[in-house]
């Protein structure tokens, strides 16, 4: 019988073996709340879904004219590892040669292995800067707002509040946790490389055993768990900014806002005071004023900011706030206000950006740095933000603004793709399919046939992490996990390195990409990493074979003394915040400079935009898009966990009461949602849970749409992303917009049709393109690329 073997994954430490066709897992002893997640992994090794060979659309290998259209549609020819190699080579020479590294996009998005090393984003990085470079993408779907405010008003992002506040300062000193848009547990299952012990239920209910009080403000009852007891103020969606003001109105208004840490620690404090009480627009931002917009009453207002200033109150703002319009002024405002309490570096109070959001954040800090792939300096200075991609392969050429920029979108001829699935990430999935139309070239590495690989040009099989060794580790995390090899590789699937090592050897770039270095010796040498730094700290330092052999080793931590948080209240001189200013930055004088009408100096409230205000009488329900509990956002969409939580095979949609009735709607009906940009089917769930007016879909179900090639496509699984908004949160970040979205719900007439997502693919006879016939022939560029 086979041992188990280390491995891990961004959901967990755990250890697997593989035997009689059966891969078995079990999470980590010392793991007190082990993921579900699990549960998906051991379809790795037989599903259907896994790509076995590499594969060519039919359309891009005969090159003919206008064959882009049927990307998403056309069918595909398996070949062999070395026809498929030499069509990649041969086309990365041409566009490098014929329209520089600028006209190559490298897309990536993380999240495809816990492994410091077989991350595919690094992989692709290096392959293409070796090559001469690439376009980039800056910042993330998950807080693409939040990236860009922080720096302004804290400094860098992931520092200054994100390594402050920790779950043992809340369990020993945090009276009350006001949490705009909640903790949910299903979020802190999940650390980008991985997650070894899930503490915070046990961290949580020791503070509420303690006596701490927990304020949840969502239009969800569950986005905080329900062992604590939070009081729940169902917001209306957007509106979290119009409640802050509220509170700190009260503030004002009460004398208990602390003048001495603003005077102090804070600039731009007084102008941010007249919008405040209407001094400049005549509008004083009362909690009359704020019940009105987010429909929580003007006694709780107030009662909740009396409560705020007689505590010691954290602030905390997750993510999914600023994945909306304007999505960077609930991060400011939730700023200011705790700013304006002045307990800003105080134990378990001030304020945390995303807390609760991932399994690590709020845990200890590493000692020592861990190891890293280096990805080499990309020469091309071209970038997009993440969410704009549509944008860029729609309009190149078109100006646009950024952070205080006026850029160009570059005109994109290949995108070549390893690790993350665009198809799950992006809004308005039919504008994101016609994107997909107009490069010349699309290159994939996907593990499964995904919509991603489903509307390339070259799919090349990647092995999943339990296919290959590597190393796990994660910030905040003290164990490192030997990550071994559990299976044999599905089919022909290769991993990212070998894949790019053999187009680099074609491309006479071998050595550079490689440093003539084995997968297993660079495991060694960026071993090396870590164990000179544990040397240095006077800490064990096993060699790399003896970490192999024991499978792990634990990593020292830093002490928990507050952070950059309580060393900037101590002494804001000596400890200045990285900041124009050297301080908090209620009102920025640089965004106001950049001259955007919408997000000036100081955080305010903004209504909708006018194409989201167009949707309120058509489609009179928020449609919340949140993360999946099920799976990790699309990732083993195909595991038996994920599929086990769906109804009838398509995912689930909650529903109020009150909202199912009105529609004739009963608990398990299949409904349409749609709006002006498509459509979708979900099963119903009824549930007290979602605030009247308020419907939740979480993301991840793969894109399965109805019509192929049809302009604007139903997806009969269950993608909410299909009805979202592509459009920026501002001129400022650009971030993602895609938490929140207008819809109509209805039963679906008739016999709903089945989903295949997860039934592989089919491919043309082998016959049909012998060897011979594999010469493509490039079409005229303006005729693929209008």
């Amino acid at each position: 019988m086979s041992s188990f073997q280390t491995h891990s994954s961004h959901w967990g430490a755990f250890s697997g073996r593989y035997e009689d066709g059966k891969l078995e897992i079990r999470p980590h002893p010392a793991d007190p709340h082990p993921s579900p997640l699990l549960g998906n992994l051991p379809a790795v090794a037989h599903s259907p879904a896994r790509i076995r060979r590499p594969a060519v659309r039919r359309g891009w290998l005969e090159g003919s004219t206008g064959n882009a259209q049927n990307r998403g549609a056309d069918d595909y020819v398996e070949l062999s590892w070395p026809q498929a190699l030499d069509l990649v080579s041969k086309e990365l020479r041409r566009v490098y040669a014929d329209f520089g590294p600028q006209a190559v996009f490298g897309g990536s998005y993380g999240w495809s292995s816990a492994g410091r090393f077989h991350h595919a984003q690094s992989q692709i990085h290096r392959f293409l800067n070796v090559l001469g470079g690439y376009v980039r993408s800056v910042n993330t779907y998950s807080s693409g707002a939040a990236m860009v405010i922080i720096p302004h008003v804290l400094g860098p992002y992931d520092h200054f509040d994100r390594k402050s506040v920790t779950w043992d300062a809340i369990e020993r000193s945090s009276e009350l946790v006001v949490a705009f848009g909640g903790m949910a547990l299903k979020n802190t299952d999940v650390h980008g490389g991985g997650i070894s012990a899930h503490i915070v239920p046990r961290t949580l209910n020791g503070a509420h055993a303690r006596g701490a009080r927990f304020v949840l403000v969502s239009p969800l009852k569950d986005d905080f768990p329900a062992e604590v007891n939070a009081q729940w103020l169902p917001i209306m969606p957007r509106t979290d900014v119009a409640l802050m003001l509220g509170l700190a109105h009260v503030l004002v208004s009460e004398g208990l806002h602390d003048r001495g840490f603003l005077d102090r620690y804070t600039v731009g404090y007084e102008g941010f005071e007249d919008y405040l009480l209407g001094r400049i627009d005549g509008v004083e931002k009362s909690p009359e004023w704020a019940s009105h917009i987010c429909g929580i009453g003007v006694d709780t207002i107030r009662k909740l900011a009396l409560s705020m200033a007689r505590a010691r109150t954290l602030i905390t703002v997750s993510h999914s706030l600023q994945r909306a319009d304007h999505g960077e002024q609930p991060v400011w405002m939730g700023i200011v206000l705790a700013a304006m309490l002045g307990q800003i570096g105080l134990d378990g109070g001030g304020y945390s950006y995303s807390l609760g959001a991932l399994g690590n954040i709020g845990k200890h800090q590493l000692a020592v740095p861990l190891p890293t792939f280096s990805q080499f300096k990309n020469p091309v200075p071209d970038f997009i933000p993440v969410a704009r991609i549509a944008d860029m392969l729609l309009n190149p050429g078109d100006p646009f603004h950024y952070n205080g920029h006026a850029m160009r979108y570059p005109d994109i001829r290949l995108v070549y793709w390893a690790g993350g699935n665009p198809f799950h990430h992006h809004q308005d999935l039919n504008r994101l399919r016609a994107a997909f139309r107009r490069p010349e070239t699309i290159i994939v590495h996907e593990t499964a046939w995904t919509s991603s690989a489903r509307h390339a040009d070259i799919v090349l099989p990647a092995t999943t992490t339990l296919e290959r060794d590597d190393i796990g580790a994660a910030d905040r995390d003290p164990l490192m996990i030997a990550m071994k090899k559990l299976i044999e590789p599905v089919g022909e699937a290769r991993d990212d390195y070998e894949i790019f090592s053999e187009i680099a050897r074609r491309l006479g770039k071998f050595e550079e990409f490689t440093e003539n270095r084995t997968s297993r010796e660079w495991l060694t040498f960026l071993f090396e990493t870590t164990r000179k730094a544990l040397i240095a700290g006077g800490h064990e330092a096993p060699d790399f074979e003896t970490f192999w052999e024991r499978g792990e080793i634990r990593l020292p931590l830093k002490p928990d003394d507050g952070g950059p948080a309580r060393a900037f209240r101590d002494d804001p001189l000596a400890s200045p915040l990285q900041t124009p200013s050297g301080k908090i930055e209620i009102f920025s004088e640089t965004i106001e400079s950049f001259g955007y009408d919408d997000c000036r100096g100081h955080p305010r409230w903004y209504p909708a935009k006018v194409e989201a205000e167009a949707d309120e009488s058509r489609y009179p329900l928020h449609l919340v898009c949140n993360q999946p509990h099920q799976r990790l956002h699309s990732q083993l969409d195909y595991g038996d966990f994920s599929r086990s939580t769906k109804i009838k095979g398509r995912e689930p949609v909650r529903i109020s009461p009150a909202d199912a009735a009105e529609r004739g709607i009963a608990h398990g009906d299949i409904l349409r949602l749609f709006n002006a940009r498509g459509s979708c089917l979900a099963a119903a769930v009824i549930s007290e849970d979602v605030r009247k007016g308020v419907m939740q879909l979480a993301t991840g179900a793969w894109f399965e749409p109805d019509g192929p090639t049809a302009e604007k496509s139903m997806c009969i699984h269950g993608n909410p992303n299909i009805l979202t908004r592509d459009v920026g949160t501002s001129q400022l970040a650009q971030g993602s917009t895609g938490q929140l979205t207008r819809v109509e719900a209805e039963r679906f007439a008739g016999e709903p049709p089945p989903v295949r997502i997860f039934e592989g693919m089919t491919f043309l006879d082998q016959a049909e393109k012998s060897p011979e016939k594999l010469i493509r022939t490039h079409p005229e560029t303006e005729q693929n690329n209008p």
